[in-house]
């Protein structure tokens, strides 16, 4: 890791050390999502991978839901690699791409959503 990568933060992999997150990485993984929606809510975490606001936020979620007793099926979309995948629930949900941003979605729909430090369980309860 360079000096650099050590104070402003590399290139962050996904998240794959929390076993929470169920990866979304192509249109089918979403239509998958969604229909899984129609049996419980799910939360969508749109995520990119270059922005420390991003990082900060994901960090302090993940910590918040490690305490969360409600138990919410959660995807992981790092949008810049899979920007076809963000174009799609912008186009299908009818909602506008944020970054970072939560989904909530129950039975097909959009329930709630935030953005950047909006972001916090208490959408998902």
């Amino acid at each position: 890791m360079s000096f650099f990568d050590k104070i402003f933060g590399g290139k962050e992999a996904a998240p794959d050390h929390k076993s929470f997150w169920k990866k979304l990485e192509t249109v089918g993984d979403l239509a998958n999502a969604i229909e899984n929606s129609h049996h419980h809510r799910i939360a969508i975490f749109k995520h990119s991978t270059r922005c420390f606001i991003s990082k900060t936020v994901l960090k302090n979620f993940e910590k918040e839901i490690d305490n969360l007793d409600n138990k919410v099926e959660l995807y992981y979309l790092d949008l810049l690699e899979h920007r076809l995948v963000s174009n799609k629930i912008s186009e299908d949900l009818g909602i506008r791409h944020e970054s970072p941003q939560l989904i909530v979605i129950e039975d097909g729909k959009v329930i709630n959503s935030a953005s950047h430090e909006d972001i916090s369980t208490s959408q998902i309860a």
